[in-house]
């Protein structure tokens, strides 16, 4: 599982993807957060603006796992 290091309180998921290097745009982070194959701490998310903060592992179907830190 990969870290991912944010230096604010929290940051919004759609963000996280590109900041991970996910995805490259806001546009692709809003298609897959809609197929539903991206989930935080277990459950699929449904909103691309949902705050994520430190020790949230958020899990992409089939490309890759990791932790907020």
């Amino acid at each position: 599982m990969k870290e991912i290091k944010i230096k604010t309180e929290f940051i919004k998921l759609d963000q996280l993807l590109k900041f991970a290097g996910i995805v490259q745009t806001g546009g692709e982070s809003k298609i897959m957060i809609n197929e539903g194959i991206v989930s935080v701490n277990g459950s699929i998310a449904k909103e691309r603006g949902k705050k994520i903060r430190r020790g949230d592992i958020i899990e992409v179907k089939h490309i890759d796992k990791f932790i907020v830190v």
